[in-house]
């Protein structure tokens, strides 16, 4: 079993987390986001061949006692091939995806195994926000994304059973690793440096935003003329200058969907060819011609375009307020969510304003100022609190958020573009070199739980 470079990367960059850690798995190509040899002690490989007919379904893996089964590593390869595809990537081959599935459930099972052992628990009521939180994200009722669920084949007990394991697995990352991470003001004098020898020869850095309208791999000519309609639409209204963002929010059936369709900025080799040679000619902010591939009609907007190694020429700020209650012996994660739930239904029906229940009820010192946290630059808050935050739209409110400080509720006020001068620089720059760090960290982290486990190796996945 091949071991993938970076853990964490790979994580990332399938999309398997959703919000603060929800597993990511689009179906039936709706865009549906939802959860979804032997190794000895010592780590080496001992072979057990077996020369018996395979059956439908059988253990390919022992993790720790844990077995994991074909059924699995088929299932997830599925909605890896359509997440990776869904964000216009080139699918892998078969084998690939169902070596990466493999692997990606390896981990898992010992992070969970680990998580056991350090008495980490989710309640009920976490889950159940999290529900919620998929269905908010994907802008449906939780009765109609437990329906298509269903229709696919995935029951509300396996749904709320990944949901669990996601939390728990973000809880334990973020206390293992992402805790630990520290930067120094030489680092980022360095990476700054670094960052300008090579800045002249690298090669260009895009951030893209976009807006997928899926094409179903069953549709009809008909209907597919009416979602590239759709995606004209889509196109047309944002060169008369609506905001991007909302669009995507609103049309989308890309992963990215609930972050205003931005993917983020990587690598033109990074992206598809497809989106790099639609944005090629585009100035920054421009809007593509709707583009057509495997997963449907991709509208595009250039949101920056940098080389390699240098500077962004804006970026994005948040303004934020929050209620935070603390947790501890007089005050369970399940009684402070509760009651931030009471509130936030208070508050989403008018029956009072945010800014009076901050200063009632935060425990922190925003409470003076109705909770306001201010401009908030990105990598300012824990991630946990932060992913949540850019998933709102202005004037939204989150549902209770857990993060090691306590449960918040959050809003958005507002957000704006902020010209990258100096001291910009160097927030940006600590962000990507803790982030460097993060997954150096998570991907040592990884291979020291695989190197005290018992992983054995029964059948390949088919």
């Amino acid at each position: 079993m091949v071991k993938p470079l970076n853990y964490r990367l790979l994580a990332v960059s399938c999309s398997l987390l959703l919000g603060q850690y929800l597993l990511v798995a689009p179906l039936s190509a709706q865009g549906l986001r939802v959860p979804g040899g032997a190794l000895s002690p010592g780590g080496t490989a001992v072979r057990n061949p077996s020369s018996t007919q395979r059956q439908a379904d059988y253990v390919v893996v022992i993790v720790n006692s844990e077995p994991v089964t074909n059924t699995e590593v088929r299932e997830r390869a599925l909605r890896l091939g359509q997440q990776i595809a869904l964000q216009g990537s080139e699918r892998p081959s078969q084998p690939e995806l169902l070596e990466l599935a493999l692997d990606m459930l390896v981990n898992e099972r010992l992070q969970l195994h680990l998580a056991t052992r350090e008495g980490i628990k989710v309640d009920d009521a976490a889950v159940a926000q999290a529900e919620q939180n998929v269905a908010a994200q994907n802008r449906l009722p939780l009765e109609e994304v437990l329906k298509r669920l269903a229709d696919d084949g995935i029951s509300r007990a396996q749904f709320r059973r990944t949901l669990q394991d996601q939390l728990v697995i973000a809880r334990i990352r973020a206390r293992e690793v992402d805790a630990r991470v520290k930067v120094s003001d030489a680092e980022i004098d360095q990476f700054l440096s670094d960052q300008r020898l090579t800045a002249s020869k690298a090669e260009a850095e895009l951030n893209i935003a976009q807006v997928l309208v899926a094409v179903p791999d069953s549709a009809t000519a008909a209907q597919i003329a009416s979602l590239q309609a759709r995606a004209n639409r889509v196109a047309e209204r944002a060169r008369a200058g609506e905001d991007f963002a909302a669009l995507a929010r609103e049309f989308s059936d890309g992963p990215e969907a609930a972050l205003g369709g931005q993917i983020g900025m990587r690598l033109a080799s990074r992206y598809p060819d497809l989106f790099v040679n639609a944005v090629k000619m585009l100035n920054v902010g421009g809007i593509s011609e709707p583009l057509r591939s495997g997963a449907g009609f991709h509208v595009l907007k250039l949101l920056d375009r940098v080389q390699a190694g240098g500077m962004p020429t804006s970026f994005t700020q948040s303004n934020v307020r929050h209620i935070l209650l603390r947790t501890g012996p007089h005050l369970t994660e399940a009684q402070a969510r509760e009651r931030l739930d009471a509130m936030r239904r208070t508050l989403l029906a008018g029956g009072t304003d945010f800014v009076t229940q901050a200063r009632q009820h935060s425990q922190d010192g925003s409470a003076r100022a109705g909770g306001d946290l201010g401009w908030a630059s990105p990598g300012q808050f824990v991630p946990e609190f932060e992913e949540v935050m850019n998933a709102l739209a202005p004037g939204q409110i989150s549902a209770p958020v857990t993060t090691r400080f306590g449960v918040h509720l959050i809003q958005l006020l507002e957000r704006r573009e902020v010209p990258v001068g100096e001291r910009e620089q160097r927030i940006i720059a600590r962000n990507q070199v803790r982030q460097r760090k993060a997954d150096e960290a998570y991907n040592q982290w990884m291979q020291d739980l695989r190197s005290t486990a018992f992983i054995q190796m029964r059948e390949p996945p088919q």
